[in-house]
């Protein structure tokens, strides 16, 4: 077994810290984060570092079609299976080494939507994080535990009123990063796979808002991962186990949003209790099957 990230990367998490600039505390003032060029030359070191031979895009035809199509003027939305906390690190990287000056315009448009933890939780996560351009939003998941664990009632209602005023400047953001030709990218279970556990596979109803939101999407499949969650310490980002991996990162032909949603819509009985969860799921279906195509040519 490979050594955690937290032990083969010391050394550059040092300097990871010593360049970190972002908020450590997320408020409705700072959810739009700019890559910070200086972790992210130190990122890309680390990916660089665990990218076995082997490692590529497939479909790039469909990656130059999404940009093409976010050029000339549409809102572009990029699914992404998660497995790892390299899972955007990669692809940003094979985009850059790997499809040319097309690869490195899309990776620059990418904003990724994070939950706040990833600022909040651990300072050595939040410069692995902000590596990257970044919407953060108050995660659903966050609010209900957060509630849960309230002392009083109106510590309950701060943290509503908090997340509130967080998501809807994430909005606002978003809003403007669509307006500006930016590309916003969503991890549609919210969290990254653990084995054993397939509701941490499961996409979450709020992806429907995004489908409606945007006009052309790629679903994008990862196989391979340079790191696996440490399941004595899931919750320990940096306790993840760190070993070269080829990886392939695999973009659906682009999809048209609104009709698909509502293409698919229309195949539902009328009386369907939950078409915001079937929507994603449908989605999820769609992921495992291009997971499934793949694996059997990596």
């Amino acid at each position: 077994m490979g050594l955690s990230i937290r032990e083969k990367y010391a050394d550059m998490f040092k300097s990871l810290a010593n360049f970190s600039v972002a908020a450590a505390k997320i408020d409705e003032t700072n959810v739009y984060q700019k890559e910070n060029p200086k972790t992210r030359k130190l990122m890309d070191k680390l990916v660089e570092d665990n990218m076995a031979p082997g490692s590529r895009l497939e479909g790039k035809e469909n990656f130059k079609a999404f940009l093409d199509a976010v050029k000339a003027g549409k809102h572009g939305l990029i699914l992404m299976e998660h497995y790892s906390n390299t899972d955007l690190p990669a692809l940003c990287y094979l985009l850059e080494h790997d499809l040319g000056d097309e690869g490195k315009d899309l990776s620059k448009r990418i904003v990724a939507i994070a939950g706040m933890k990833l600022n909040e939780a651990n300072p050595m996560v939040r410069a692995f994080a902000e590596s990257f351009t970044r919407v953060v939003i108050y995660p659903t998941r966050s609010l209900d535990k957060a509630e849960a664990n309230a002392q009083t009632e109106e510590e309950r209602i701060a943290e509503e009123k908090r997340a509130r005023a967080i998501n809807l400047a994430s909005m606002r953001a978003m809003d403007k990063c669509k307006r500006d030709g930016e590309v916003i990218l969503v991890f549609p279970s919210g969290t990254r796979y653990r084995p054993g556990h397939p509701e941490t596979k499961r996409g979450l109803r709020e992806i429907d808002s995004y489908l409606r939101m945007f006009d052309v999407m790629i679903l994008v499949t990862i196989n391979g991962s340079a790191l696996t969650i440490d399941m004595n310490n899931p919750d320990d980002m940096l306790a993840d186990i760190c070993e070269p991996a080829v990886q392939v990162f695999a973009a659906s032909p682009v999809i048209e949003c609104k009709p698909f949603r509502k293409e698919y819509l229309a195949t539902l009985p009328a009386d369907e209790a939950d078409p915001k969860q079937k929507m994603i799921d449908h989605v999820m279906e769609l992921f495992d099957k291009q997971h499934d195509e793949i694996e059997k040519i990596k």
